[in-house]
């Protein structure tokens, strides 16, 4: 449970009994939360600001730096220039102002709830959109992706978690969130005239797309293999009018001859859009398929899911797997639950502070008040897992190493103990632990007692 979603819940244990075990309730997880993932979610009214339309959001945006301007020109500050505080409330008169730092914040308590409330979202569609939202992530803390991070979070990455590969990185390709990170909406034909200026080819996007998104940095490919994907992908940029915020500027590409891992693309003529376009998806194809790609997925999921250092025969099966299916992610995953490597005592893994805010919160049934959830975002920030904000596009780490350190600990049971304060105790969880755990439990003062379910090291592994 605390794998396949974020944690033991009464109702979820009640789940595995009803399914007549773990491993029917685990494979019956993958269609649930494929199902889920083909209905839209379910934000709050209140929190509804970072799901808009994308037309809405990018007018809402442009109001925001006009705002700004304003202020500016008038000799004053423009607020929310620093990157932001991760519950600080907008004391700006002007609501323009705080538009995307609203945004945002919005995007950050749905993450929380959905991950702590089963009634919300499924838990494993749950756990399988921060797994892909940090496979291709994007940071908030760039001031162009501010509004569009949750919008790319709901739309680019929700949908797909359990489809093909391939689409969900050609909706991640095609997102302003991901467009403005990488530069990609900069990037054009070498010398092409824009807005008076010359502007050229930037490589950014097609370097994280091979190193990061799909191949991997042994995946074979060269700085020349960058430089035409480079090259393919000019042209993709924003469209703020229309419905996926997303066009392909023929004018803007290159329509020479290109090279990608020896696979030749274009010339093409630029004023047939179709065919510059498709330079692009041939090139997403080419890379969504490429049996480096699914060793690093097959890789990165057995990480994530199975160990720090996962058995090379399950990411071997899972490879096979996803190549023999073409990317099919619920095929992989249902190999992944069907494997013993999966269910081996012998492999464990530590909570990320993600996965401990998560699952106290989910043990709590949920944030039991807006200050829980406050904490919570305030911990993840001050542990360096900030929601929606890390901000280099190799996503956070995943293993033991990097989350285990006395500091971060005793961050984790400060937590605890305010959260357990203000709820009522996740005692269902006792039976799960260790006789010794629960000694000392029993042994501390009633007062603390809710909060150390929280915090025992039995609480810290998943």
């Amino acid at each position: 449970m605390s794998r396949l979603g974020y944690g033991p819940t009464p109702s979820r244990v009640a789940e595995v009994r009803q399914a007549g075990g773990a491993r029917a309730w685990a494979l019956a997880q993958v269609d649930a939360a494929a199902a889920a993932s083909a209905q839209p979610p379910r934000p709050a009214p209140e929190l509804a600001a970072f799901d808009q339309p994308l037309p809405e959001i990018f007018a809402r945006f442009r109001a925001e730096r006009e705002a700004r301007r304003e202020r500016r020109d008038a000799g004053n500050p423009p607020a929310g220039t620093a990157p932001m505080p991760p519950a600080a409330a907008s004391a700006d008169p002007d609501p323009r102002l705080s538009y995307s730092k609203d945004s945002i914040q919005a995007a950050a308590a749905w993450r929380l709830s959905a991950c702590s409330r089963p009634d919300l979202e499924q838990p494993l569609l749950a756990r399988l959109t921060e797994f892909w939202f940090n496979h291709l992530n994007v940071s908030a803390d760039k001031g162009s992706v501010r509004p569009f991070a949750g919008h790319y979070l709901l739309h680019a990455i929700r949908p797909h978690v359990l489809g093909r590969f391939e689409d969900m990185l050609r909706a991640s390709a095609r997102h302003p969130a991901m467009l403005y990170y990488l530069d990609q909406a900069q990037s054009v034909a070498e010398s092409t005239p824009r807005g008076g200026q010359a502007r050229g080819l930037n490589e950014n996007y097609a370097r994280e797309l091979m190193e990061l998104h799909t191949l991997g940095v042994q995946g074979g490919y060269t700085q020349s293999d960058v430089r035409e994907l480079a090259r393919v992908l000019t042209g993709w940029t924003v469209a703020p009018d229309q419905p996926g915020g997303f066009r392909f500027a023929p004018r803007l590409h290159d329509a020479g001859s290109k090279t990608v891992l020896g696979q030749p693309f274009g010339p093409t003529d630029p004023r047939d859009a179709r065919a510059g376009q498709y330079e692009g998806l041939a090139a997403l194809h080419l890379l969504a398929t490429h049996p480096a790609t699914a060793r690093r997925v097959a890789l990165r999921l057995a990480q994530w899911f199975v160990a720090d250092a996962p058995p090379p025969a399950l990411v071997n099966h899972l490879a096979s797997t996803f190549q023999a299916t073409q990317g099919d992610l619920r095929a992989v995953t249902r190999a992944l639950l069907q494997s013993p490597e999966f269910w081996a005592p012998a492999h464990a893994l530590f909570k990320t502070p993600m996965d401990f805010a998560c699952s106290a919160l989910a043990a709590l049934g949920g944030p039991p008040d807006e200050p829980a959830l406050r904490q919570a975002t305030g911990f993840l920030a001050a542990a360096g897992q900030p929601l929606l904000r890390w901000p280099t596009p190799d996503g956070y780490k995943t293993d033991a190493a990097t989350w285990m350190a006395p500091d971060a600990l005793t961050r984790r049971a400060d937590l605890a103990l305010t959260l357990g304060r203000r709820a009522p105790a996740a005692d269902f969880l006792l039976p799960f632990y260790r006789p010794a755990t629960r000694a000392r439990i029993a042994a501390a003062a009633p007062g603390l007692q809710p909060g150390l379910v929280l915090a025992s090291p039995d609480f810290m592994g998943k």
